[in-house]
């Protein structure tokens, strides 16, 4: 199979879909890797490190689409790459389709085949999602830190503390992996953490699992309300796979908050899971709203792109090589973690929470499989 990585243009994103040596592994399968010119550098990886592998450099991002059966990235495409894009396409990326009708409308119009890292599902987890939610979820709280700083707005409080000296609060809401990931962080720092969820059996795997200074509450409006008169940063991480994120915050509890508190909004990608969030950039992260700072990068973990595509890589390498093997449609009958992550074929919406955000037709996937 013929395969295209192009170089990230979305603003102030610095990954890349693949490492050299994840090109190496699918070469070595019998593939050919074109690689849009300098793709990887910004993640650590030079055109000649993709070279020595055995992967084409293409110089034009049009070059990369017109070349390739499958395009493996790590952001939706936007709209300079909408018209680049062709029938029976498959794209291998993460889209979040939930939070963008003109996204959505124009993957639909283009007939490719959009088969999205963060809805691959296997036995209730999601594979391709865990690496940049655990990104997300360390960088949470390393940022809500900073913003906490006074000169950045913040009240001025140290997570830690120091001695004879009170530590900050930390209130998380979602206990899943980035939840677990920033209270984990938050607790390093010193920190008194207290992380929401409202499955007993999470909340009993976090209670037994979580240094001392880590408090897991049963999530609800009553609980969150009395929890962000006393919050110094608030990370917000509740997912529902495919969907919209819930609006936990709303926007008249701002006015409960401490002035200088700090939202952190995880579930940005999914529209967010604070009222007043709205998405932000690396180049503009923060938004002020009635004396609350709030932080909802789309694309946090493009800030530690070392990091961030080498963890991407070792996620997706195994489904990338079963997709090229065997051709997106066996793949898929074969493997039904694979068949979760198709959310658009040929113009047909077969992902049904997507379908449901906009009201869209939904056509069962079987049909189409």
């Amino acid at each position: 199979m013929k395969i295209g990585v192009p170089k990230e243009i979305k603003p102030q994103e610095a990954r890349v879909g693949l490492t050299p040596a994840g090109a190496l592994s699918i070469i070595e399968a019998g593939h050919e890797v074109r690689i849009q010119n300098d793709a990887g550098l910004l993640s650590g990886f030079t055109n000649k490190s993709y070279e020595q592998v055995g992967c084409t450099i293409e110089n034009d991002l049009s070059g990369i689409y017109e070349f390739a059966e499958m395009i493996i990235k790590v952001k939706e495409p936007i709209s300079e790459e909408y018209n680049l894009i062709k029938p029976n396409q498959l794209l291998f990326t993460y889209f979040h389709f939930a939070s963008s009708k003109k996204l959505t409308d124009a993957m639909i119009q283009s007939k490719a085949i959009c088969l999205a890292y963060e809805t691959v599902e296997d036995n209730g987890k999601l594979p391709l999602l865990i690496p940049m939610s655990e990104v997300a979820g360390r960088m949470a709280t390393q940022e809500g830190a900073k913003y906490l700083e006074k000169p950045q707005g913040g009240f001025g409080i140290l997570l830690g503390g120091v001695t004879g000296v009170k530590p900050a609060n930390i209130m998380v809401i979602g206990g899943g992996v980035a939840g677990a990931e920033a209270a984990l962080m938050g607790a390093g720092l010193g920190a008194n953490v207290t992380i929401f969820d409202t499955n007993l059996d999470r909340l009993r795997y976090l209670e037994s699992n979580m240094p001392a200074n880590v408090t897991p509450i049963f999530s609800n409006q009553y609980s969150l309300e009395k929890e962000i008169k006393r919050s110094h940063l608030i990370i917000g991480t509740v997912l529902i796979p495919g969907s919209k994120a819930p609006k936990l915050i709303k926007k008249e509890m701002l006015s409960k908050m401490m002035p200088g508190t700090v939202l952190v909004d995880v579930a940005i990608d999914q529209g967010g899971c604070f009222e007043t969030s709205e998405p932000t950039t690396h180049e503009k992260p923060i938004i002020i709203k009635e004396g609350i700072i709030h932080y909802a990068v789309t694309n946090m973990p493009g800030a530690v792109p070392n990091t961030s595509t080498t963890a991407l890589t070792n996620a997706t390498l195994n489904y990338a090589l079963e997709l090229a093997n065997k051709g997106w449609k066996k793949a898929c009958k074969d493997n039904n973690a694979l068949a979760r992550g198709l959310n658009i074929i040929n113009g047909e919406v077969v992902y049904k929470e997507v379908a449901d955000a906009f009201s869209l037709d939904y056509v069962e996937l079987e049909s189409i499989l």
